[in-house]
């Protein structure tokens, strides 16, 4: 029963009391006792139906309000203070996503305004209208709120600056005067002040409103919703607060990094090394976060392609600056005076504009983009390192925890750094691998859209000249013939050339190494064979657990062409100390080129005097006892070796090698002249080498006696 009905029932009551009681036994049942709680009553109803309806309007003149002074914000201060064409002013760190704010502000409000004719349900719309734009405030707000005490450095930075200080001042005087601001942070907090406010004027209807009331259930509901976007907000912040102190790190000097070295530092990077190593022996379990890996997975590879694309890029752009620099139609050519002077033309059309246009924009619209998505990545690469070390730290305490059943205050604090990380990746890479491939996949439309472009002005330019060639009007089967026997005539030419090139080339150069890398080399070959050999084609940055850091033409065995998990696109290597993983694709099959030196003497073939030093040569042996008769030698390919060229001849592992020559022309004893299976030609001395002699059967060579037993 309401109170509207008890009212109305006991009205009535007073009415037929009338008409059958006199007046004075009227006045009698009419006594104070009976009179003041229903007018209390029914005055407190009055008061809180008030109340309600105040703070209902508070919500939306406060709305209006807020969005007037958005608008302000934008459309006066930030269109003069960009009119000023200030560059120091970073418009867009101060302003950070106001547009979205002011967008789903208006939304908000013009749903509150509707309202207005709802006057039974308005508190029902209201509720709604908060549940329906929840998540939108939240994901919009977010974004403003973190980045407010970035706007509020940069406003500090500001007026350390007189000049500055002063142009600001100079916005607000001339576009907002009425609002007597005298600083920029009046208006930038207004966003951070009304989202923690939505909550407070929802409790404060809420708290007029009848339990019994239709609307209590949903308002309640608002009001959660709405306390809970804040918490989600706060956790945000505290997430990239965190983010922003580790990808901070990252920019540290090495004497700032050195600095920051101490005992517990230290002490906590053993730790992490030590179970890091057990987690790989397989002494401790992992923790297994399958989400987190597919993530990261697929942002590794993404990185691992914008890398491999920008160095192409680059190599495509140096290829380009030296195909420039050549500029052929300035040197003599062996054709008709016609002909020769059409390809001058269009080769200097090409070098003067065309290709310069087109390296021009490839900078422009390719490579300084890819470079920009580059840099993007080392903030999340960060993150995930330190994620893995935090991880680290987190298991260990919580062994901790679980032996001990507490932790200190740092200790859970440490943890919760770990959690926050996580929580922050988890939510935040699925949104930036879509971000980067978005962007990734519009650089390479941009390279296609070049190169079409470049083909046409090519073909453009290239008609006009075509028009007058001689074989214009030639038929499609005179042409091909022509064609023919011209790429026939310049096949005879290079052929010739390539014999008398042959003739007066150099010998091959073999890139020394130093005595360290030799002895790295001498050692995986030891290890683990030849054959496992490979060689860095770039560089490699590692980035996932694990993984090795490796300079290009480092040297590497191959252990396990997969990883713990079944992934054959990173490869256990052994870099010669270290191991890890690294990309395959980024590795090719190495020979082994041993220096020259030490060198050991050999008989020259046909020369039974003269003695000649090198590399393969047969060992100088000390004088054997009388009872020990030296083995034969002869002389074998050590490695597989691929001809590049006609004058040097193929080798298979364990082939048998007559050397005809110990160098080459030049007498350099890095080459030697072979022959193998009745071909002759050069093959690097280092891939060679003097082994025993099979003895024939039935022939043992005599041993050391062994020792006469004591008696």
């Amino acid at each position: 029963e309401t109170l509207e009905d008890k009212v109305l029932k006991r009205k009535s009551s007073w009415a037929s009391n009338m008409a059958n009681d006199s007046t004075e036994e009227l006045l009698a049942k009419e006594s104070p006792e009976t009179e003041c709680p229903i007018y209390e009553e029914v005055k407190c109803f009055d008061k809180a139906e008030q109340n309600q309806r105040m703070a209902v309007e508070e919500l939306i003149s406060t709305e209006t309000s807020y969005v007037h002074n958005l608008q302000l914000c934008i459309s006066d201060i930030r269109e003069h203070l960009q009119k000023k064409q200030l560059l120091e002013i970073d418009l867009e760190g101060l302003f950070s996503n106001i547009d979205d704010v002011l967008r789903i502000s208006r939304r908000f409000l013009t749903g509150l305004e509707a309202t207005a004719n709802q006057e039974h349900e308005r508190l029902l719309y209201i509720s709604s209208l908060f549940q329906e734009l929840k998540e939108e405030m939240e994901n919009v707000y977010k974004v403003y709120c973190g980045d407010y005490d970035q706007a509020l450095l940069l406003l500090d930075i500001y007026r350390k600056d007189p000049r500055l200080q002063k142009e600001i001042l100079d916005t607000l005087h001339t576009t907002v005067p009425h609002t007597g601001a005298s600083d920029l942070s009046f208006f930038l907090v207004m966003p951070v002040q009304r989202i923690t406010k939505y909550p407070l004027l929802l409790q404060k209807i809420l708290e007029n409103t009848p339990d019994s009331d239709d609307a209590y259930e949903a308002l309640s509901a608002a009001t959660k919703a709405m306390t809970e976007v804040n918490a989600n907000i706060n956790e945000y912040k505290r997430r990239k607060e965190v983010a922003d102190k580790y990808n901070k790190a990252g920019y540290l000097t090495l004497r700032e990094r050195l600095a920051r070295l101490n005992t517990h530092s230290i002490a906590k990077k053993t730790t992490r090394l030590s179970r890091l190593f057990m987690h790989e022996a397989g002494i401790i379990p992992k923790t297994e976060d399958k989400e987190f890996d597919d993530l990261e997975e697929k942002f590794q590879w993404l990185a691992s392609g914008i890398a491999d694309l920008k160095e192409n890029v680059a190599s495509f752009l140096s290829n380009t600056e030296m195909f420039l620099g050549s500029k052929p139609h300035e040197n003599e050519l062996n054709k008709e005076e016609k002909t020769r002077l059409q390809c001058c033309r269009l080769a200097g059309k090409l070098n003067s504009t065309i290709l310069p246009e087109f390296k021009k924009r490839l900078e422009s619209l390719v490579y300084l983009p890819l470079c920009h998505l580059s840099e993007t990545l080392k903030g999340p690469q960060t993150l995930i390192r330190k994620r893995l070390d935090k991880l680290m730290d987190y298991e260990e305490l919580e062994e901790k925890r679980n032996e001990t059943g507490n932790v200190t205050y740092e200790e859970e604090a440490s943890m919760n750094t770990y959690l926050a990380i996580n929580s922050l990746l988890l939510s935040e890479l699925p949104v930036f691998n879509l971000v980067a491939l978005k962007w990734l996949g519009q650089i390479l439309r941009s390279f296609v859209v070049l190169q079409r472009d470049l083909a046409k002005h090519v073909l453009q330019e290239a008609e006009g000249e075509i028009a007058q060639l001689p074989h214009k009007h030639l038929s499609e089967a005179d042409f091909w013939k022509m064609v023919k026997d011209t790429l026939s005539q310049a096949e005879n030419q290079l052929y010739s050339f390539c014999r008398k090139f042959e003739s007066v080339m150099p010998s091959p150069v073999v890139q020394p190494r130093s005595p360290a890398e030799e002895r790295r080399v001498l050692l995986l070959v030891n290890k683990h064979g030849p054959d496992k050999l490979y060689q860095v084609t770039s560089n490699i940055s590692g980035s996932k657990e694990m993984d090795l850091t490796l300079q290009r033409g480092q040297v590497v065995a191959l252990l396990h062409a997969m990883d713990t998990k079944g992934n054959s696109n990173r490869w256990l290597v052994d870099a010669g100390g270290p191991r890890g993983y690294v990309p395959p694709v980024k590795l090719q099959p190495y020979h082994l080129v041993q220096n020259p030196k030490p060198k050991m003497e050999m008989l020259a073939p046909n020369d039974g005097a003269q003695r000649r030093r090198h590399s393969y040569n047969l060992p100088e042996t000390p004088s054997p006892p009388v009872n020990f008769i030296a083995p034969a030698f002869q002389v074998v390919a050590g490695y597989a070796f691929t001809a590049r060229s006609n004058h040097e001849v193929s080798l298979t592992p364990g082939q048998p090698v007559t050397v005809l020559e110990p160098h080459d022309k030049k007498g350099s004893k890095e080459w030697s002249l072979v022959e193998v299976d009745g071909q002759r030609g050069y093959v690097p001395s280092g891939y060679l080498v003097a082994v025993p002699m099979p003895e024939p059967p039935g022939w043992s060579s005599p041993a050391r006696p062994p020792p006469a037993q004591q008696t």
